[in-house]
This record gives C-alpha cells, structure tokens and sequence, in this order.
C-alpha cells in the first residue's frame, strides 16, 4: 500500500488480473501492456488479483461491478433514469431484474430507492444499472428499498462499511437488528423497527466518517451509552 497519482505505472500482475477503479490498462501492438493509474490515491490489491485505487473523491465515478443506492428520477419507454451521485444518470431497464418479463415487471415510481450493481461503465456513455447477479441471475439483496432512511457518507466511508473487520456495524448489530445496503456512491440505506435505531446509526455513521468526527469503537461505544436505545 502506498500512495500514488495520476499517470504513475502500477506494476500490478496476475495471470486472473482484475482492474478496478483508478486504474487503466494501456496495450499496443510493439510494446507489453502497462498499467497506470486514473486517480490520485492508495494503491490497493487483493492478494495481488484485484487492484485499485483507494481514494476519497467528493464525486462518485462509477465502476463495473460496483454496488449502489440509486434514485429514480424518471422513466424512459421501458427503462428508468437513476440517480447515482455521477456526473450522469444511470440506466436501469426494465427487465434487468430477477424473474422479469414484458408482463411481469417491478412498479418504480419517481423517488423509489434502488440497491443495483453497476453493469456498464465507460467515460463516452451513461452508466448501466441491474439488479441481479449477473452469474446466479438471482436477485441477491439487489431490487427496491422498501421503508429505511438513506445516510449520505464519504466514499471512504462506504468502503470501509463494506471491510468484514469493520467495528461498526457488528457493534449496532449486538445491540439491536438491523438492516443495511451499501452503496460504493456514498450512500448508504438502513431500516430499524425503532425510529430511535435509525436516526442512532445514522448519528454513529456520521461520527465515524473519516470526513466527520472521525470516532473509533470506544468512542462509539461511549456515545451509544448517551443515547436511549
């Protein structure tokens, strides 16, 4: 791990190599490909298979693979015109769900919230949006958002949520249920029978937020004693 900018050579290699976002494979037909980065950051990698760039950008830009908690601003024809926090709008067709056929298709109506995967990325054209698995064509957690409140976060923050080891979540979890979907657009929806849940991990989000008070699991702990849940 180390820090990198824009247009500096990653000497990432792997016979499975997987680029994510920050990065971008340059070939041609004399030379052996190269790999430099798009973003300045973190270099990040995976067991050396998965590579990308750990950033905290203020703007979201999208990536293929990546999870996100999307709005629904319009409807086009048969597709929907979501909003993701880019410089664009997605586009999430209609059939891009689980079991979906011209008959059968989901009733999004404008300001609807979506958990989605991103299926198309490219600079010269809108992001494309599914809500499925692309392998098991099952739904996976993916679809509406029913009911919730939705939380805006840094980037950095939405990464560090989706980490297993992160304190934050098994923290609220051992307190009281609840459920979550994180989106790599910093956005990050929950749903809690108690209001008063809501709006606590709500608060806990916005104080670990590396962009806000920046709190570790005792400082956590110590302000879950002041609130009445």
């Amino acid at each position: 791990m180390y820090l990198i900018l824009p247009g500096e050579h990653v000497p990432a290699q792997h016979i499975n190599l997987k680029l994510g976002p920050g990065l971008l494979q340059l070939s041609s037909a004399n030379e052996p490909s190269t790999i430099i980065s798009t973003r300045a950051g973190e270099v990040r990698n995976t067991g050396s298979r998965k590579w990308w760039i750990e950033g905290n950008s203020r703007r979201y830009v999208p990536a293929p693979q990546e999870s996100v908690v999307g709005v629904v601003v319009s409807r086009s024809g048969e597709n929907w015109r979501v909003d993701i926090g880019s410089a664009h709008m997605a586009s999430l067709d209609g059939l891009a769900f689980e079991g979906a056929t011209k008959r059968n298709r989901p009733n999004l109506k404008v300001g609807s919230l979506l958990y989605a995967r991103v299926s198309l990325a490219h600079k010269d054209m809108e992001p494309e949006l599914e809500c499925f698995d692309a392998q098991t064509r099952k739904a996976e957690g993916f679809g509406e958002l029913k009911g919730g409140f939705l939380v805006q976060c840094s980037l950095k923050m939405c990464r560090s949520l989706l980490d297993p080891e992160h304190f934050l979540f098994p923290l609220l979890g051992s307190r009281f249920p609840l459920e979550t979907a994180v989106g790599l657009n910093g956005r990050v929806w929950i749903n809690c029978k108690d209001p008063r849940q809501t709006i606590a991990v709500a608060r806990c989000i916005e104080a670990v937020d590396p962009d806000g008070g920046g709190m570790n699991e005792s400082a956590v702990k110590k302000f879950l004693s002041t609130l009445d849940v």
